[in-house]
């Protein structure tokens, strides 16, 4: 390791996660988007019929626990994309990215934080296992690019083999709509990202969220911007990395073809593989909203209704996703407070001293960690 590299000091130029969440947590926009979220899941609920979905609910039982399975090898291919935009002599182990994949995704599936917090603390937990600040940054702005982009060609890859199954143009518009919606906003993503993303975000977020926690991000955003330029000229780590996301994406065909025959509709895997493509692109287009609640389930009702899925069996795949959130966030956000006591309470590594015996080191300055 360079003897220049400081980790400590590194990460100190960058915000905490947890005071960022508190930030994001605190804000109008995520109470306002969350309880907008509420009312429309519940006008969903209500819409269709509470006992419809309980009897497709129960009809999935202990399905469900393998509907949460299914979901592991996604987290997994989308942690390896992840980790070949982290340079080589810095990689962490792929345990370790798939573990802070899975507690990004448990925080943006299970907290209001705009899809914002999740990526903030995936950075956080690379720069606290040895990567720099300015790669570790750099890795999350441009896996998220590639996330969307591989889902667009996906969504499109659907619709084009899938198109003479619609039974109706309406579900049809809305995809291309959403599509084109996503694909000028991930342009405008990208350019922005080659003019300086940390830049402007740290300005943003201090001026709309009001968050002085914001300042100390301010710090690195210079490096982390460079490395971002840096990272979209290696185009060997690109194509790699969106080989397996895209690779994520077809992965979770099967955790869409297995809920709707516990749900005692079964369909085939193209059938399968148009509703995941759909139903991801609208929860993705709602990401305003905390985990698409509400969006999600309208979205999924009315691509049922285009494919010849009754809405009781449509709403049902999405409150057994919802589920599976449950059963695979929870356990991700308790690992993540787990990590962050083990290193509150870590005691001082011991570090050789002028005499050669050993002698405490430095402590770190102390953070507030917990919520």
């Amino acid at each position: 390791m360079n003897p220049q590299h400081d980790p400590e000091q590194e990460r100190s130029g960058l915000a905490t996660p947890k005071s960022v969440l508190r930030s994001i947590l605190g804000s109008r926009a995520a109470y306002g988007s969350l309880a907008a979220g509420v009312l429309l899941f519940a006008a969903v609920i209500v819409w269709q019929g509470l006992d419809d979905v309980t009897v497709a609910l129960r009809r999935a039982g202990w399905g469900i626990l393998a509907v949460a399975l299914l979901h592991l090898p996604q987290v997994w291919a989308d942690a390896i994309g992840w980790r070949r935009l982290v340079p080589s002599g810095q990689q962490p182990p792929r345990r370790t990215m798939i573990w802070a994949r899975w507690i990004g995704e448990s925080i943006n599936d299970l907290l209001p934080v705009l899809q914002m917090g999740g990526n903030v603390v995936k950075a956080w937990l690379l720069a606290d296992r040895g990567v720099r600040v300015g790669p570790a940054g750099a890795s999350v702005v441009v896996d998220i690019t590639l996330v969307v982009l591989t889902q667009i060609l996906f969504t499109l890859f659907g619709v084009s083999l899938l198109v003479p199954s619609l039974r109706g143009g309406r579900a049809l518009l809305v995809v291309l709509v959403g599509a084109g919606i996503m694909t000028v906003l991930l342009a405008g993503f990208y350019a922005v990202q080659r003019r300086g993303f940390f830049g402007l975000l740290v300005r943003m977020s201090r001026r709309i969220l009001g968050a002085a926690e914001w300042a100390s991000f301010s710090d690195g955003a210079t490096t982390m911007d460079a490395d971002v330029l840096r990272l979209y000229g290696d185009r060997r780590a690109l194509i790699a990395s969106g080989s397996w996301h895209m690779l994520a994406w077809f992965v979770g065909i099967a955790e869409v073809w297995f809920a709707l025959r516990i749900l005692g509709h079964p369909v085939d895997v193209w059938t399968a593989l148009l509703f995941e493509s759909l139903g991801q692109a609208i929860r993705t287009g709602a990401f305003a909203v905390p985990g698409a609640l509400g969006i999600q389930e309208g979205g999924y009702v009315l691509v049922g209704s285009a494919l010849g899925i009754e809405p009781g069996v449509a709403l049902g795949l999405s409150l057994v996703r919802r589920v599976r959130e449950l059963l695979l966030g929870v356990p991700g956000l308790a690992s993540w407070q787990a990590s962050t006591m083990r290193r509150a309470f870590r005691q001082p590594a011991m570090e050789p001293g002028a005499d050669g015996q050993g002698q405490a080191a430095p402590p770190s300055p102390p953070r507030k960690e917990m919520l």
